[in-house]
């Protein structure tokens, strides 16, 4: 039986495809490339194709003895989510219906869905739980938070269950760097304070320092990438032994400041990276922190790489060996 990972060329999905392969699994990866990357396809079979092409997903269904899906295909930039928010429904709502929809009928009972803390809008309260209102704010947000309605509907009507995973601030990269993080554009903070450190970037914005804040900057929840991935093993491992839909919140429950990024990517770098403070920017909350008290008591899942410093020295090794991210065909 094998797992079927969509997306899994991206960021997340690779690093979820690794972990997958070191525990044994069977892995087909499903990919258009269009933000992923052919290098870092780590699977037993590959197709490069989308969601609306649903012929090759019964092909996929038809050929592989699937037992589950983990689905992270998506468009996840929330500013182009604000300015082109049809491209946003038409690939991730309409995509992963047809996905759901050649799920119940190739009679495949599990999946694991990548959401997104963006399900929370603005928070009533910190840190987030997975009982608090979702009222989000943007495209992006909203089309996660319509998936996540459509499985649970999904799942009363067909029996098909899943495990929906929000989760912060993804950061980081497999240890070994073997893969890591490489978007275009660059729009994570380590990553672009690291460009700072090669040399690729003259100085890091830190959008407004006056927040309520101890530094007056705002305060992320990260979360290592790798630790990521076992959630979603571990998800796959809960819809198999128990047959139960969940949604779950993923994140270390400790918050880092942008000056604290900047800080520890000085710290491990030895890079004089330059910072300087610029305007805020509209719709940023002071603090987003994750409640993961449910993953950890129902998945068992316990972060591996909690610490900041630890989770920037992972990213740094993968940025030193690959300053201009995966090469280019």
């Amino acid at each position: 039986m094998a797992i079927l990972v969509t997306g899994g060329a991206g960021y997340i999905g690779s690093h979820t495809v690794l972990l997958l392969k070191q525990l044994g699994e069977e892995v087909i990866v499903f990919d258009n490339l269009q933000k992923g990357h052919q290098q870092a396809i780590l699977g037993d079979s590959f197709y490069q194709g989308d969601l609306h092409n649903v012929e090759l997903l019964d092909e996929i269904f038809t050929k592989h003895s699937i037992e589950a899906v983990i689905h992270f295909a998506a468009n996840s930039l929330v500013g182009e989510s604000v300015q082109d928010p049809m491209s946003y429904y038409h690939n991730n709502v309409i995509g992963s219906y047809h996905l759901v929809q050649k799920l119940i009928q190739h009679e495949v009972k599990a999946i694991v869905f990548s959401s997104t803390a963006a399900t929370y809008g603005e928070p009533v309260k910190v840190p987030i739980e997975e009982e608090d209102p979702t009222v989000p704010t943007n495209p992006y947000g909203e089309t996660k938070l319509a998936i996540e309605r459509m499985l649970k509907w999904a799942d009363q009507a067909y029996g098909l269950k899943s495990v929906c995973l929000r989760y912060f601030n993804a950061a980081g990269a497999d240890p070994e760097g073997q893969i890591g993080e490489d978007h275009t554009p660059e729009t994570h903070l380590i990553p672009i304070v690291l460009q700072c450190a090669l040399g690729q970037r003259a100085e890091v914005s830190v959008f407004g320092d006056d927040y309520p804040t101890e530094d007056g900057t705002c305060i992320r929840d990260y979360i290592h990438v790798m630790d990521l991935a076992q959630a979603h093993y571990l998800a796959l491992q809960r819809l198999r032994e128990k047959k139960e839909s969940g949604i779950y919140n993923l994140g270390n429950g400790t918050g880092f400041s942008v000056k604290q990024v900047i800080d520890t990517c000085r710290q491990v770098t030895g890079a004089d990276i330059s910072a300087m403070i610029a305007p805020r920017r509209a719709g940023d909350p002071a603090v987003l922190i994750a409640s993961s008290d449910k993953a950890r008591r129902e998945l068992g899942w316990e972060p591996a790489y909690p610490d900041l410093g630890t989770i920037v020295e992972h990213a740094w090794i993968w940025h030193k060996s690959n300053p201009t991210g995966y090469p280019k065909a």
